[in-house]
């Protein structure tokens, strides 16, 4: 396909890191200027996300989302009259280099707000480094339970949902559609580890069975000694636990062993990024998005879905994306509730913060609860159209509240200090 045949929006779908080459990343970091004088003082957010790596198209998005609402916001009065500036690094899905990246938006650029992580691990090496750092972090993509639960800090608060949200959000469909035998081909570190828990318990409660399970690296490109393990063991759902690239590249194959003929794949989370990814061949599948462009019922989508594809050449907005840009209104509204940059009062104005509805864009009023500070946003489980094209390549089969899916507060194991 030439160029100038590509549809809109249309990023190179054959691997997810053609797109955090050097002209990808550098209009990424690039600073927008704001307007007001040059004595006027901005708010400053320090996003870190991966630019690279096997995560490279979900950060990308979720940046976009965040660069979005930055310029919504400086074009509606900034955050306390003050300009917003967004500064931008690369974690590269690594908790090690993620903490560098915030420990220099912190000591060099003086930010007053930390934001970002898609890689559940990074996630909760930041959410340490922002407690020491008397910082707010508000994660935007990680979603080991752990973070807003056993390990949750004062000074953290999550947008995207936990795993065990993700996997109550289509357990039901997968076990009563295809059977409770199940092979976990799962992703090797916190993410996967943790839905991999989490729907083992579900499937448990049930009465059904493991019948093999298998953890894979980060970055595997070969999954054809998964894949044969699989085929031997022929359970009725294979549980497919993986993220980003390493999710196409596995999909792909199962696909060319023609295990999706016969086994039903689905799992915990499925992202607009991978369908663009895939070719027809290897869509399937059974899964749960965690926001959908497509909510004709939803005041206010389809005017944000207009105004982000007129801005983004067409392109539509993901969860990833959606991610982005309710945090970063998050952080706006909480700043202004609190009439303050100071982290304590603005993690006191995040507790119990209801997005309205032109940024939550999702029925009901998902909030951040102030017992864990994870918000409750809603599930979007279905199923991929194999034969669909961009951007309608899934199907949502319903809308869950997020607060009838989440764990209780008692059980979540956070205990946040209260005054």
């Amino acid at each position: 396909m030439h160029e100038q045949d590509k549809p809109k929006g249309d990023f190179d779908r054959r691997d997810f890191l053609k797109v955090a080459g050097a002209a990808g990343l550098s209009t990424l970091l690039a600073q927008p200027k704001p307007s007001w004088g040059a004595s006027e003082t901005p708010i400053k957010i320090g996003m870190v996300d991966p630019i690279t790596s096997t995560f490279a198209a979900l950060g990308h998005s979720e940046i976009k989302g965040a660069q979005f609402a930055e310029a919504e916001i400086n074009k509606t009065g900034g955050i306390l009259g003050r300009p917003l500036q967004l500064l931008v690094e690369d974690g590269a899905g690594n908790p090690g280099t993620s903490v560098d990246k915030v420990s220099r938006l912190v000591s060099q650029d003086k930010v007053d707000f930390l934001m970002g992580t898609v890689n559940s691990a990074s996630s909760l090496a930041v959410s340490q480094f922002a407690s020491q750092h008397n910082k707010l972090f508000v994660c935007t993509g990680g979603h080991v339970d752990s973070l807003t639960g056993k390990e949750c800090k004062s000074t953290t608060f999550r947008t995207c949902s936990t795993t065990w949200m993700l996997t109550a959000g289509d357990f039901e469909t997968l076990y009563k559609k295809f059977g409770k035998k199940w092979y976990f081909l799962t992703t090797d570190y916190a993410f996967g580890q943790s839905e991999q828990a989490d729907y083992t318990t579900q499937l448990k409660r049930v009465g059904g069975t493991v019948v093999g399970h298998a953890l894979v690296p980060v970055g595997a490109t070969d999954f054809s000694s998964y894949l044969i393990d699989v085929k031997a063991k022929a359970p009725q759902v294979l549980c497919l636990l993986l993220a980003g690239n390493d999710q196409v590249n596995c999909m792909k194959q199962i696909a060319q062993f023609g295990i999706n003929k016969d086994i039903a794949v689905g799992g915990a989370l499925f992202e607009l990024e991978q369908a663009q990814a895939l070719p027809e061949a290897a869509r399937y599948g059974w899964w749960t998005m965690e926001w959908y462009w497509n909510q004709p019922k939803t005041p206010h989508v389809a005017d944000f879905v207009k105004r982000f594809a007129a801005a983004n050449k067409g392109e539509y907005p993901t969860a990833r994306v959606w991610f982005g840009y309710a945090t970063t209104h998050a952080i706006r509204l909480a700043a202004e509730r609190a009439k303050s940059t100071e982290t304590a009062k603005v993690v006191k104005a995040m507790e119990g913060l209801v997005l309205p509805p032109e940024i939550a864009l999702q029925p009901g009023a998902p909030a951040y609860r102030a017992e864990d500070h994870q918000l409750m946003i809603g599930m979007f489980p279905g199923h991929v159209i194999q034969t669909g094209t961009y951007p309608n390549l899934f199907e949502v089969s319903s809308i869950v509240p997020g607060a009838q899916l989440a764990l209780p507060p008692s059980q979540t194991g956070c205990v946040l200090p209260r005054a």
